[in-house]
């Protein structure tokens, strides 16, 4: 089994900063960082089994939008 070695907060910070163009806002800064710890969180509520297949999701929207 191969584990991986998570970077820490400030190193993907850090990578994000670097891919952005010298002239982002703060808010340009904000917005990556609040994208990125979505998908960190996606990815943890995946791994601890919080989530849907597409068919389910299919049938608790279908049932929400009867509603």
């Amino acid at each position: 089994m191969r584990y991986q070695v998570m970077p820490t907060a400030k190193q993907q910070a850090e990578t994000v900063l670097r891919h952005l163009p010298d002239n982002c806002t703060l808010e340009d800064i904000q917005y990556h960082l609040y994208v990125l710890e979505k998908i960190r969180k996606g990815r943890q509520d995946i791994e601890e089994g919080r989530s849907f297949t597409t068919e389910e999701a299919k049938e608790r929207l279908t049932a929400w939008l009867a509603n």
